[in-house]
């Protein structure tokens, strides 16, 4: 499927998505690909008592009127850039229409606060939901300091160039297929790579079910070190000048990939995107480093298998 040479943004005026914004600039400059800017909104209506039981529909001129100041501050605060940029407002649920707009894009960027626990499970539908569903690798870019959330009014952190890309590997294929992103990433920034595979400390028996009772972890360590090695060198077969480190570390894939995001550029996971409602919830790793990251996470699903950078 071809595809076009840009970034979508998802924009809604907030620091987070200008923040976001700031980053998907770098990333178009890094490709040499343009950007496309989106802000979507969904009309609200209430049940009108006087019109026997029927729908008032809200004026939307305000809201189309706002959405078209977001765009218009956003094209003004990259337009120094160099990078193309077009810019729409759209009408639907904005997760809907930037998943449908990521069937023919390189990448899709969305900004959060992150600030975790169950209201931003529930109200934080465009980071949880896009990544899951996405036709094309979207980064969620944090607007986060130090495990805290800033402030509206905070002035916004630099963009850091990408040097450091850090990518969860557990042998299956979405991992792969994550690796061979990281890798592909790495070569457009001039990256180096660590690829990592988690070892849950003490219950490894709960985890594998294969494994029997007595486990040496030693040598549970040393079997995944030759596995990541082996699926390591697989993907660098026709990437020779990229550099990968690996490590298999003591501690679960999504404490280990927060942990490497205070000093690093990059977290590349992969996925499974189940469809339906349950695809609104992502794997417990992607899920877990999307709520906790320091830095951007970009999350590549089996939706994005059509892209020859992730095949």
């Amino acid at each position: 499927m071809a595809r076009d040479d840009v970034v979508l943004v998802g924009l809604d005026g907030s620091a987070a998505s200008l923040h976001a914004l700031d980053w998907a600039t770098a990333a178009a400059q890094a490709h040499g690909w343009g950007l496309r800017l989106v802000c979507s909104y969904a009309l609200p209506s209430f049940t009108a008592a006087s019109l026997d039981g029927g729908y008032a529909a809200l004026d939307d001129t305000a809201i189309q009127e706002g959405a078209k100041a977001v765009l218009a501050e956003a094209t003004a605060r990259i337009s120094d850039s160099g990078v193309p940029v077009t810019a729409k407002v759209m009408t639907g649920d904005a997760a809907g229409v930037l998943v449908e707009l990521s069937r023919d894009v390189r990448m899709a960027v969305v900004g959060t606060r992150g600030r975790g626990g169950f209201a931003d499970r529930l109200l934080g539908t465009v980071s949880s939901a896009l990544p899951a569903h996405a036709y094309c690798p979207t980064v969620v870019v944090p607007l986060r300091e130090h495990g805290h959330a800033l402030p509206d009014d905070a002035a916004l952190p630099p963009v850091r160039p990408v040097r450091r890309i850090v990518v969860g590997v557990d042998g299956s294929p979405r991992a792969e297929q994550a690796l061979r992103y990281a890798i592909a990433e790495a070569e457009t920034w001039g990256a180096e790579v660590t690829a990592v595979a988690g070892v849950p400390v003490g219950s490894l028996t709960g985890v594998l079910a294969w494994l029997p009772d007595a486990v040496d972890h030693e040598q549970v360590l040393r079997d995944m070190t030759e596995g990541l090695n082996v699926v390591v060198d697989r993907a660098l077969a026709d990437h020779p000048d990229v550099v990968v480190k690996r490590h298999a570390l003591d501690g679960s894939g999504a404490e280990l990939l927060t942990e490497f995001s205070v000093a690093t550029d990059l977290i590349v996971v992969g996925s499974r995107g189940r469809g339906g409602f349950a695809g609104l919830l992502l794997g417990s790793t992607s899920q877990a480093v999307l709520h906790h990251s320091e830095c951007p996470v970009v999350v590549v699903t089996h939706r994005c298998a059509e892209d020859e950078r992730v095949r």
